[in-house]
């Protein structure tokens, strides 16, 4: 018979919410005191430092290999999973964001004083630097080892 214990007893799904749970509560503080005004809409936002991201995937794949194994299919996956969000987050994401700038940058320039260049600007901040991605991972690791104690 299987057992049907609760999601609170998911070492592994603890550990990567926890990861992310902790990265995005940084992100938040480390805002507050270099802006000196709380936004809490940093909570949910993605981009910044660390990386909420990598620190879930690292979060996960630690738990992972601390409870399955480092030989099980599970760790692996959670390997590959974790080096393509991190790889996305400071590669892709972060052309993304370099671009974004750019294109609102131009807009401003072109229409100075115009309702248009205030009306709708694209989000800047979505990826990450890579000391972002890793402190995030980091993160991640310790949160992962922490909760499969």
């Amino acid at each position: 018979m299987l057992n049907h214990g609760s999601l609170l007893d998911n070492r592994v799904l603890i550990a990567a919410f926890l990861a992310w749970g902790i990265a995005q509560v940084s992100k938040t503080i480390l805002e507050l005191f270099k802006q000196r005004k709380l936004a809490l809409s940093r909570l949910v936002s993605s981009g910044g430092m660390p990386s909420s991201h990598s620190a879930l995937v690292t979060g996960l794949a630690t738990a992972v290999g601390r409870v399955m194994g480092i030989a099980s299919a599970e760790f692996a996956i959670a390997v590959v999973l974790a080096s393509i969000v991190m790889y996305d987050a400071a590669g892709v994401r972060r052309a993304v964001s370099i671009q974004a700038r750019i294109l609102n940058q131009m807009i401003e320039e072109a229409f100075q004083g115009s309702p248009v260049a205030t009306e709708k600007r694209l989000r800047e901040l979505i990826g990450h630097t890579p000391i972002q991605v890793f402190v995030g991972g980091l993160l991640g690791i310790a949160i992962g080892l922490l909760c499969t104690i």
